[in-house]
């Protein structure tokens, strides 16, 4: 056989070196404070890593197999474990011992043996509803996982109620109702303009399901929710499939077209769907959505351009990168121009927003992102105050970097931003990890706790945190403070 030989890009160097490894570790060593008391629980995290060498030269960095990672806290103790997913794609290159796929999500490029197989790699998110746990990636069905071995149960479509070919990697868990709220894009095979929304209630069970098409067959990788609509944006990231099948990349910048956003109703159906049109921009990822009479608020990081400049133009033009802001979106029902009205919200770049989840689609007042990196290499972890404008910080130091953050509640009824934020971070220079804890009401104070790892969590994209309580009903034991 060929030997194994990852090429010398900046992709496989240094931190983006190919970790291929599975990981037990029992017991992590504390370097600094204590794990906060009643912090009970595990946070999954889920992210890409390289199984084998393409053998190409256009690699992108949201590409490679499913690894997925655990830290289980309990009795005052956190334990690691990370392990591949075994998709179709990881046991078929398992067998044949070499990769067999070729460019991002294009099957036209696959090794003959591999042309009619799932290329999903699980790689995106970590998801827990109704005492499951899954890792998911955007074009294909979930993969159940074994909440304490991480071990793969197997492909899902949840028991035949996923109608689609594929299902999100963004999905919204409302901790406070246990639903699950969900949706596939080309969701009748590729380079299809089908859109779906499911809504499934805290059993499991799929209570809506609305049908429509997007005005083209746009990259849908992130939605929002608010308590009567659902917010889906549509960036002209599109696929063509004569340019795949050609082998080309599977999305292309179409700067000529402009900004769509579908609002559905949460539990109606297609006949009410309403439009709003706006300028070329794209953007990956959502803060949150919320509902204000009339008005639809959505908050993003919004790129003013293309948000994967390896897509390229349908003339083969590379796009110049751009910084994305915490920008909100506005759709006012009332109008009828369906015109989307634009205002930054923050004038710093930032990326991988999240919130206290109990407050997804609620009237919110903090917000958590990476800050985008310094002179010096390094990233921090900032709250925002969207009342005050205040952006409060943490740098890990010099060259250290961190991964999006996840919030856990002080308590189950805990006023909205009254937690902890857990935040995976690179230590660079040394290669490996830490996870910090830090109070999620004062980052500048520096970590609560710090958690070493003696390996490197390589890549993580996004994760979610499952409560003890959780893991054992199946349902989050989360409230609402009063006003």
């Amino acid at each position: 056989m060929e030997p194994l030989r990852f090429p010398d890009n900046p992709l496989f160097r240094g931190w983006g070196s190919p970790m291929r490894t599975e990981s037990t570790i029992e017991g992590l060593e504390i370097t600094q404070g204590e794990i906060p008391a009643g912090l009970e629980g595990t946070l999954y995290r889920n992210g890409a890593d390289w199984q084998y060498p393409s053998g190409r030269d256009d690699d992108i960095f949201i590409d490679g197999e499913g690894m997925y990672h655990m830290f289980r806290f309990e009795d005052g103790q956190v334990s690691y474990r990370s392990r591949w997913v075994r998709t179709e794609r990881y046991e078929l290159q398992k067998s044949a011992r070499r990769a067999l796929f070729g460019r991002y999500r294009n099957r036209y490029t696959n090794a003959p043996e591999a042309r009619e197989a799932n290329m999903g790699t699980a790689n995106t998110t970590a998801m827990f509803h109704a005492g499951h746990l899954y890792a998911l990636k955007e074009d294909d069905l979930p993969y159940e996982i074994d909440p304490d071995t991480l071990e793969t149960i197997g492909r899902t479509d949840m028991n035949g109620q996923i109608t689609a070919q594929c299902f999100t990697a963004h999905p919204k868990v409302d901790p406070i109702t246990n639903e699950l709220l969900a949706f596939s894009y080309q969701a009748k095979g590729d380079g299809t303009k089908d859109v779906v929304f499911y809504l499934f209630d805290a059993e499991g069970r799929k209570i809506n399901e609305v049908w429509f098409e997007m005005p083209y067959a746009a990259c849908v990788h992130d939605f929002a929710v608010t308590d009567e609509w659902i917010v889906f944006p549509f960036f002209p990231l599109i696929t063509d499939m004569d340019h795949v099948k050609a082998g080309g990349t599977y999305f292309q910048w179409n700067p000529d077209q402009q900004t769509h956003i579908a609002l559905v109703p949460r539990y109606g159906d297609a006949k009410d769907i309403r439009w709003f049109t706006g300028p070329t921009a794209s953007a990956g990822h959502m803060m949150n959505a919320v509902r204000e009479g009339t008005k639809v608020h959505l908050d993003v990081c919004y790129y003013e351009g293309n948000c994967f400049p390896f897509f390229k133009t349908p003339q083969g033009e590379t796009t110049k990168p751009v910084p994305p802001f915490l920008t909100r979106l506005t759709m006012d029902l009332a109008r009828n121009d369906g015109a989307i009205e634009k205002q930054r919200l923050l004038d710093v770049s930032c990326e991988m927003p999240r919130t206290d989840d109990r407050y997804q689609g609620r009237p919110y007042r903090q917000g958590y992102v990476i800050v985008y990196r310094a002179a010096d290499g390094s990233s921090s972890t900032g709250r925002f105050d969207l009342a005050t404008g205040e952006l409060d910080t943490w740098s890990p130091g010099p060259g250290d970097t961190v991964q999006e953050c996840q919030f856990v509640p002080r308590t189950p009824d805990a006023a909205e931003g009254d937690g902890w934020l857990l935040v995976p971070v690179a230590r660079v220079s040394e290669g490996r990890s830490d996870l910090v804890i830090l109070d999620a009401r004062d980052l500048a104070a520096g970590p609560v706790a710090t958690i070493k790892l003696p390996v490197r969590v390589r890549s993580t994209f996004h994760g979610t945190w499952v409560p003890r309580e959780t893991m054992e009903s199946g349902k989050y034991p989360y409230a609402l403070q009063a006003a």
